[in-house]
């Protein structure tokens, strides 16, 4: 019976109901539905055995515990009704930031792929993609040698140490781009012959390839966040949920539109120089 008292009424109204016996002669809980009601006699025999009024405790922080071990999982007070609600995760910010990360990874991946095509004007950066092999050992290009422009038409490339020259020199003629560096010193210059009419349009293939690449992987971003917002059914509020998918919606479009203008502007370089 004990148990079943701390069960249905809680702390504050069981110390209130004890402190009224001596002043009412029957006593009502309104706390169970049944209406059920208890003597002074009934509570005095309950409580001490006798019909002499319990010793009440100065400190009612046992009553507080036994109220809260009956919480579960995170909880939030309930203003309409003064009980408790479960509180729904967030789960906004890591879906977002999951989906951005993943889509920006893919722009990255992007403008490396565009930065190996050879266009009709001299970057520093179309030679970063080329390995070189020395002593046994194969390395980028750029964490050998500083490359530079001299030119709208000429790439200077300066070896940190000056007997890995030959191989750079190999390696950047073994390369897809179609160039033919020359020694002058310690350093190679490397002229960039204009493209022809078959090779515009070939790299041209190659960026419209890589721009459905691109895309595909942020949308698979997008899905993925979709089905995570999906999975969670209905821990989130249905207008939380259609507010986030909006959000990656917007997200989407974002990255797919900056995929687009650097895909255009990597055309416009082939085909004008």
């Amino acid at each position: 019976m004990a148990m079943y008292l701390r069960r249905a009424v809680s702390s504050q109204s069981l110390i209130g109901l004890i402190r009224g016996i001596w002043s009412r002669e029957v006593i009502q809980a309104r706390s169970f539905s049944q209406g059920l009601v208890f003597s002074r006699d009934f509570i005095c025999s309950h409580f001490t055995g006798t019909k002499e009024a319990p010793t009440l405790p100065t400190n009612f922080g046992f009553l507080k515990e036994s109220h809260r071990g009956f919480a579960k999982g995170k909880r939030s007070r309930d203003d309409s009704g003064g009980g408790t609600v479960e509180v729904a995760p967030d789960i906004g910010p890591a879906v977002k930031s999951g989906a951005a990360s993943q889509m920006d990874a893919a722009i990255d991946a992007l403008s490396r792929e565009l930065t190996k095509l050879r266009t009709g004007r001299a970057s520093p950066g179309m030679l970063d993609h080329i390995i070189v092999e020395t002593g046994g050992v194969k390395m980028p290009l750029n964490r050998l040698a500083v490359v530079s422009v001299m030119d709208p038409k000429t790439l200077s490339v300066n070896p940190y140490d000056p007997n890995t020259l030959k191989e750079l020199e190999k390696a950047i003629v073994s390369s897809p781009l179609g160039l033919n560096p020359r020694a002058e010193g310690e350093r190679l210059i490397a002229a960039i012959p204009p493209l022809t009419k078959e090779h515009m349009q070939a790299l041209c293939k190659v960026v419209t390839k890589s721009s459905e690449d691109v895309k595909q992987s942020i949308r698979r971003a997008r899905q993925k966040a979709l089905d995570t917002i999906k999975k969670a059914g209905s821990s989130v509020p249905k207008d939380d949920a259609n507010r986030l998918e909006k959000e990656i919606d917007e997200l989407t479009k974002k990255f797919v539109k900056s995929a687009e203008g650097m895909c255009k502007a990597k055309e416009k370089e082939i085909t004008q120089g």
